[in-house]
């Protein structure tokens, strides 16, 4: 088989001074369900841009709008320059996509699915070898294996060399990493940097806050509505509150938030992980004269061996704060 190189250029993509999508007054409804309400966004070209939200939030419909896959209900968008109603049939040529669920032919080897969709947009897999090289070179070895018996992983490499070989001008990726292990989500990430730098626009969602930080912005997006765009740092950046990790026994958890939630300054107590992040009301208080405050109320309650230290916000935090917000309110 005889394949182009590897250094072959990809397709000389325009220049644009425009953005690469441009969406404005989005809004889509289901019946009484609101999925998406009054959205307005831009990506700029060559971004790794994510939309980082939960379950629900609208980021599928969004991306199969930007896709031309459904219609919007109102406001317009426009990805390349192109409006996704008007001009869907040279939008399709352009766009790679990667829905969230796996959706090859479980069916066909792995060369056969690869090889499908390159016909489809009238090449080979020899022609565009090239491009997909860095991502189906780690799976060739089972180019004969069903797509259907693949790891997660796997899939997930299969599924975006699908995508790019016809060498798309943007990716849309919707929540590539969810289900996959914590090394395949690590490899995935490093995967779109790569395709990234190479001058690609990549558009990707993710119900993971921790992976906004591979994002050169993101768009904060719950019930339909964004909550905030810029990059994470900026994002977190604004998070107006001193933020505390308290920690106690497994047993003294539930007992603990009820008493940081009843504490007279307690703005917010939510779960991390191991840990209870309580943000207090009072803008500009000493972080550690704060935290002995703390830690002397619950010694108070009969709460003994409480680890209270300063924290800087995450991206979560900062999600959570953005939720609390009357809508149109400053945060800061």
């Amino acid at each position: 088989m005889t394949r182009a190189s590897r250094s072959t250029p990809a397709r000389d993509r325009a220049p644009s001074d425009g953005p690469a999508v441009a969406v404005e007054g989005l809004s889509k409804r289901f019946e009484e369900t609101v999925a998406l309400d009054d959205v307005s966004f831009e990506v700029r070209p060559g971004e790794l841009f994510g939309f980082i939200g939960p379950d629900g939030a609208g980021k599928t419909t969004l991306f199969r709008i930007l896709t031309t896959l459904l219609l919007p209900g109102e406001g317009t968008a426009r990805v390349l320059g192109l409006d996704v109603v008007d001009d869907l049939w040279e939008l399709r040529r352009r766009v790679g996509y990667m829905p969230g669920r796996f959706s090859l032919y479980p069916d066909l080897s792995v060369e056969e699915n690869l090889a499908f969709f390159a016909s489809v947009f009238g090449t080979t897999v020899d022609a565009e070898y090239d491009v997909i090289a860095p991502i189906y070179e780690q799976i060739e070895p089972f180019r004969e294996r069903r797509a259907g018996a693949l790891s997660g992983g796997m899939k997930q490499k299969l599924a975006l060399s699908c995508a790019l070989v016809h060498r798309p001008d943007i990716l849309v990726l919707d929540e590539p990493t969810t289900g996959v292990d914590a090394v395949s989500r690590l490899e995935f990430w490093e995967l779109l940097a790569e395709l990234g730098e190479g001058g690609l626009t990549i558009v990707v969602s993710t119900p993971y806050m921790d992976e906004a930080d591979r994002c050169d912005r993101v768009a904060l997006i719950q019930k339909g509505r964004i909550l905030d765009v810029d990059a994470p740092a900026a994002v977190v950046g604004r998070y107006p509150l001193p933020l505390l990790a308290v920690r106690a026994g497994d047993r003294d958890r539930y007992r603990l938030i009820r008493v940081l939630r009843d504490l007279p300054h307690a703005h917010s107590v939510y779960p991390f992980g191991a840990s209870l992040h309580y943000a207090d009301e009072r803008r500009g208080a000493d972080p550690e004269a704060l935290a002995a405050e703390v830690r002397g109320h619950l010694e108070e309650e009969g709460l003994r061996d409480v680890e209270v230290v300063p924290i800087s916000a995450g991206i979560e935090d900062s999600f959570m704060e953005l939720m609390r917000a009357p809508e149109g309110a400053e945060t800061s």
